[in-house]
């Protein structure tokens, strides 16, 4: 099963699977595709949105969890 950590770039996630797009769509981060995505981390992202981390780590890795192979 996938970890989703804090230090990891949206792009990642995104690689991984494009099913987490409404998970950052609902947590405030719609910049999906912008050069910044693929090079500041989740965290980083999240702080300069005022998002909360934990909260959007949790939810990608409930849904990994979740997801049937």
């Amino acid at each position: 099963m996938q970890k989703i950590t804090a230090d990891m770039t949206i792009a990642e996630v995104l690689r991984l699977d494009r099913g987490t797009v409404p998970i950052f769509l609902n947590n405030g981060l719609h910049c999906l595709g912008c050069p910044a995505a693929t090079a500041e981390s989740i965290e980083e992202a999240c702080e300069v949105h005022g998002l909360d981390v934990d909260k959007l780590i949790r939810e990608l890795n409930e849904y990994f969890e979740n997801k049937k192979d």
